[in-house]
């Protein structure tokens, strides 16, 4: 298990560095080729895509990978088909919010590109169950080349039509064809039984089970990631939206990578080492926490501090306010670093109850914030809010989480006490970050 979780960890950094480097050339080679308002566009129709995909979500990965059944022919094939039908009533969603949305944000185009782009929910349906098969068993070799590869060919084709079109249809033929890679590839190459429809009453019944509270769990968990840029694309330009999500693209590397590690190994590792079976389980499941957050704030002190001299040197003038923003982006997610992962703790035990509770917490504390924030202060409001709402959420999470001896108090300190050094040098690096924050 261990040498398996040090693999995994291993080809999940990989992964996603190799992911983040190839979307990195590709943004620098688009915003050369298209206009910022298309950015922005597009940033407010995966709003609704995200949106809709966490308002149905059934935890089918996490149901997987916590189940005794979860290695079972008919228990995978059950909850393939599930994931199947879902993508149709998605896509059949998106199409019936497109006016409202359309009319939300005054914006005629998207009365045409979301019925379009939204048909990647039906492609990601049909998206193989091996891959949440490999994770439950830290075996990620061929998941992420299957990642790499459809994140490579997706960015390719979507430069290629960018040079043609010239327009945000570039964007949107470009996810298209990254999720239909991805789906193929997934039946293709990953090893494991092959997907076909079945209904298995007693899977049903036990992924609804798990999930039902994951449902509601996962559209807290829609404001908790979506909610800045659900209400700034009410209140700010499209281009002012496009620089925000530029920089918060950058800024939030290290959180990114942090849901991919925790999901990929950190809980499986809880799932097969609980803490609260023996000591020496919980001791090595809080070392290997305390060294992946430890990484992750370290990739945070990178962007901090040289953020606005990245923005200068990667793009031209029209998105240098990027800068600033990404220092501040950078600084606001320290505490979700730090305090992030516990949810999963319960998930593994299979208490998605909890996990929903804290989550509709942690979205209730940052959805207020961003209402107040925004309203006053625009997108520096909207930067900050989260701050605020990951400290209150944060004793709620000790309470429950420590029923089953997974919080790590001390390593929490020391680990926010880097924070705050990492902050202190952020703001002396880059001046005009601060100045945002007290003008």
């Amino acid at each position: 298990m261990k040498a398996r979780a040090i693999r995994g960890t291993a080809l999940s950094i990989i992964s996603f560095g190799s992911g983040q480097f190839i979307r990195l050339v590709s943004n620098l080679i688009l915003t050369r080729i298209l206009f910022p308002d298309a950015f922005g566009l597009i940033a407010l129709v995966q709003v609704l895509l995200i949106g809709l995909d966490n308002f149905s979500d059934f935890g089918i990965g996490p149901a997987i990978i916590q189940s005794k059944r979860g290695t079972e022919k008919d228990y995978l094939n059950t909850a393939w088909t599930i994931q199947v039908v879902r993508g149709f009533v998605l896509w059949i969603i998106a199409c019936a919010l497109t006016i409202p949305v359309a009319e939300f944000y005054r914006q005629p185009e998207l009365l045409h590109v979301i019925p379009v782009l939204s048909l990647v929910t039906i492609i990601d349906g049909f998206c193989s169950t091996r891959r949440y098969s490999a994770t439950r068993e830290i075996k990620l070799e061929w998941v992420t080349v299957v990642e790499l590869a459809s994140q490579l060919l997706g960015t390719l084709i979507m430069i290629l039509v960018a040079l043609w079109l010239r327009s945000v249809w570039a964007l949107v033929v470009g996810s298209m064809a990254l999720s239909l890679i991805n789906t193929v590839l997934s039946h293709i190459l990953i090893p494991g039984p092959r997907n076909t429809f079945r209904w298995d009453r007693e899977a049903f019944h036990e992924i609804f089970h798990f999930s039902k509270y994951i449902f509601i769990g996962t559209i807290a968990g829609y404001f908790l990631q979506q909610g800045d840029r659900l209400i700034l694309g009410r209140y700010v330009s499209l281009n002012d939206l496009a620089i925000f999500s530029i920089a918060q693209i950058f800024a939030t590397l290290p959180l990114v990578m942090s849901f991919q590690l925790v999901e990929r190994i950190v809980l499986p590792l809880y799932r097969n080492r609980p803490p609260i079976e023996s000591d020496s389980n919980r001791i090595m499941v809080g070392r290997a926490r305390a060294l992946l957050v430890a990484s992750l704030l370290l990739m945070t002190a990178v962007l901090g501090v040289f953020g606005e001299s990245l923005i200068e040197f990667l793009y031209d003038e029209r998105y240098h306010l990027a800068g600033p923003f990404l220092v501040l982006i950078s600084i606001s997610i320290i505490p979700r670093l730090i305090f992030g992962g516990y949810n999963f703790v319960l998930l593994a035990n299979g208490n998605s109850r909890a996990f929903t509770i804290l989550t509709c917490c942690s979205a209730s504390f940052r959805m207020c914030a961003l209402v107040i924030g925004i309203q006053h202060y625009g997108v520096v409001g909207a930067i900050v809010a989260p701050v605020i709402a990951d400290i209150l959420a944060y004793p709620f999470q000790i309470a429950y989480v420590n029923q089953y001896k997974g919080w790590y108090g001390l390593y929490d300190l020391g680990l926010l006490a880097f924070g705050v050094l990492i902050a202190a040098a952020a703001f002396w690096a880059n001046p005009a970050a601060l100045a945002l924050i007290l003008g």
